[in-house]
């Protein structure tokens, strides 16, 4: 999959193209199949199939203050998109001059000029251009004269409800990951570093390790069932564990943190540049102060056993699943 940094990284003999426009931020459940029919209709049309999105989220520029906290970073997002089967991505780099750009201009200078688009899929209710001018209606009478088709895609929905990331997002936000994990197709995963000033060495030999502060999407405050998979590619390592998210209150002073207890744990090796990635599959409890730091050791124990269930009954089901194969 290529991926294209600005509209300037485009080959200029690029296309033609089927096109989809958005954040797909979580590149959920609805999102696939909007891809897997872009990348039918690019196979059938001869076309690349490309994903345009804006980076950063518009609304961290145009709306810091009330901006949605991200499902996905950027470099899980285009990890997620290559799966896809999709050939290239343009990332347009959103600033304040980019957000004064027309519907005309856009239609004309990114989809026709840049990118050669043949068809482009959106929503009912896609928007495009400064504030928002565009819509499908619009798009389809610049397509006449930009040289390309549009269609409308359906929502997909779920439970009666638009599978959407704004939806999931409040999920994830109240601490309903296993629901959140049904709209994503996927458990929702946190990738960060490990806290600094903890005293990670080269080898670390204990079986707690606290994420780095994260700028993105946290779940709610709580004990969760967690998988943290310490590396990367073939020196990778993945460790059952109990994930703590919160202020620990127990011990006094409010101290926000990602703690999770490693089961089975064996010494690693580990600095604080080392990429961690945290996979909650469920939401144990919720946090809250206990009178002694005792009762707290004591719930712990309690938390890991119940974790420990899980664990095993997820193993059981996967053996019987190889079993069948």
């Amino acid at each position: 999959m290529n991926v294209f940094r600005n509209l300037d990284q485009v080959p200029a003999d690029f296309g033609p193209s089927v096109v989809t426009v958005g954040n797909f931020d979580g590149v959920h459940c609805g999102h696939r199949a909007i891809l897997a029919e872009l990348v039918s209709r690019a196979r059938a049309l001869n076309a690349k199939a490309v994903v345009i999105t804006l980076d950063p989220h518009p609304a961290t520029v145009l709306r810091a203050a009330t901006a949605p906290r991200m499902i996905t970073p950027l470099p899980a997002k285009l990890a997620l998109l290559q799966q896809s089967g999709i050939d290239a991505v343009l990332l347009i780099p959103f600033d304040d001059v980019f957000a004064q750009t027309s519907a005309l201009q856009f239609a004309e200078h990114v989809l026709r000029d840049g990118i050669h688009a043949v068809e482009i899929h959106e929503g009912h209710d896609f928007r495009f251009g400064h504030r928002g001018e565009g819509n499908m209606a619009l798009l389809q009478t610049l397509g006449t004269t930009c040289g390309f088709n549009t269609c409308i895609t359906q929502p997909l929905t779920m439970g009666g409800s638009i599978v959407s990331s704004s939806r999931i997002r409040t999920l994830i936000a109240a601490g309903s990951v296993s629901a959140a994990r049904r709209l994503l197709g996927r458990p929702f995963s946190v990738h960060s570093t490990p806290a600094s000033g903890r005293g990670y060495g080269t080898r670390y030999a204990v079986p707690t390790i606290n994420l780095a502060p994260y700028a993105d999407l946290l779940p709610g405050h709580g004990v969760y069932i967690t998988d943290l998979t310490i590396g990367e590619g073939d020196s990778a390592e993945t460790f059952e564990g109990v994930t703590n998210i919160g202020n620990r209150p127990t011990f006094g002073v409010d101290s926000f943190a990602v703690e999770t207890y490693l089961l089975r744990f064996h010494p690693v090796t580990l600095d604080e540049s080392t990429p961690l990635t945290l996979t909650l599959y469920k939401r144990l409890r919720e946090e809250r102060k206990w009178p002694s730091p005792e009762a707290l050791k004591a719930q712990i124990g309690l938390d890991v056993a119940r974790a420990e269930r899980w664990f095993h009954l997820r193993s059981v089901m996967a053996s019987r699943a190889w079993s069948q194969v």
